[in-house]
């Protein structure tokens, strides 16, 4: 078959998932490559409110793309993370800043105003609970005809995966995170 039988889809659906590194890394590389074609792309994220490394980059790169990068750092860190969770954050408040960022992301998706929208972790909340899958799948489904979606994070539903697009699992063969060592800076965060 030759090129020229193929078509072009108007957008696309994108997931990256899996128990692998580099769902968030992959992500930023979308970022990267739609604005590098003078998208207008819309970075939403779910879960880490505390300082990592995409946050300056962003903040960085931001004046230079103004309105064609929209940045919404959402979430109030990891759910049910045990000892390893440093705040003291109820349910209801994680639920409350999960919803807060779904509607951000929502609004981004449904406005028209965006090339890309990223929801960044954002699987993560709909796992845990802190979002339905049926908030997913409006969110996939309601999007603007011209806004292609990333979402990011652990555990993409499995039912929800007849909407995507292209599905990338990132597979952990090993992580020194199993030998008590925490992340790095600069590699992990």
């Amino acid at each position: 078959m030759a090129f020229e039988d193929y078509e072009t889809k108007e957008s696309v659906v994108i997931i990256y998932t899996g128990d692998g590194k580099g769902k968030t890394s992959a992500s930023l590389g979308l970022l990267t490559r739609a604005l590098g074609n003078r998208w207008k792309v819309g970075f939403i994220q779910f879960i880490k409110y505390w300082g990592v490394g995409e946050h300056v980059f962003i903040r960085d790169i931001q004046p230079i793309y103004k309105d064609d990068l929209y940045f919404y750092k959402g979430g109030k860190g990891f759910y049910n993370a045990g000892d390893l969770s440093e705040n003291n954050v109820t349910e209801a408040q994680h639920k409350q800043a999960a919803q807060q960022t779904y509607d951000e992301a929502l609004a981004a998706s449904t406005s028209g105003l965006y090339d890309l929208v990223i929801c960044d972790e954002i699987n993560n909340a709909v796992h845990d609970g802190l979002l339905t899958e049926e908030q997913l799948r409006k969110l996939i489904t309601g999007r603007s005809a011209g806004t292609s979606l990333c979402l990011t994070g652990r555990n993409f539903p499995e039912s929800l995966l007849e909407y995507a697009d292209i599905a990338t699992e990132m597979k952990k063969i090993k992580h020194h995170f199993d030998d008590k060592f925490l992340a790095n800076k600069g590699i992990d965060y």
